[in-house]
């Protein structure tokens, strides 16, 4: 797609986190790796695994914003809260201007209480936080990747990727700027 550079993970990435364990400044190897690369993009998204090792650490060590995508399931709750705690933490002694850009919430089935009931809690803790719109539960997102396709190409009407579209355009108003966005999900969540 013109404009958009993307740098895929390889299996070679398996073993990072082992080999990271004895390096010096593991949590900052990213962060290294960006800065050398000169680089006039718009915005850097780094997709990191659902989980706080060292992939995931080295992504919110170089971010200045994260994104933080969460599907409207009652145990997302649970992770949000001790993804928060972590990344105060995380703050506190390797990034202290991490901002989060927003919470994402995804797999949004308005017909189901429960996806409601997520959504008003995350809005209830978080406020400002929760950007819109929420991403529904769309089968045509679950194909697309399977055609080697994003949304935006595989099927741009869906209410999948209307909903996408808007989405950035919430998250650029947000930003505006060079940023590097870090997106994590909940651990434990897919």
């Amino acid at each position: 797609m013109p404009g958009l550079d993307i740098v895929p993970s390889a299996i070679a990435l398996a073993g990072s986190e082992i080999e990271l364990v004895d390096m010096a400044r593991r949590e900052r190897r990213l962060q290294y790796a960006l800065e050398a690369h000169d680089s006039d993009d718009d915005y850097v998204l780094i997709d990191s695994p659902p989980s706080l090792g060292l992939l995931a650490i080295n992504a919110v060590v170089a971010a200045e914003a994260l994104l933080i995508p969460i599907q409207c399931e009652f145990y997302a709750l649970e992770g949000l809260g001790m993804l928060m705690h972590t990344l105060a933490l995380l703050r506190k002694e390797l990034n202290p201007t991490l901002t989060i850009a927003g919470i994402v919430m995804t797999l949004f089935d308005a017909r189901l209480a429960l996806a409601h009931q997520v959504v008003d809690e995350v809005r209830a803790r978080f406020g400002d936080q929760l950007l819109t719109p929420l991403i529904p539960r769309n089968v045509r997102l679950s194909e697309a990747p399977s055609h080697g396709m994003p949304i935006t190409l595989y099927d741009p009407t869906c209410r999948g990727a209307i909903a996408y579209r808007e989405l950035s355009v919430s998250i650029d108003a947000r930003i505006r700027g060079g940023a590097v966005l870090a997106a994590t999900g909940i651990p434990g969540q897919a």
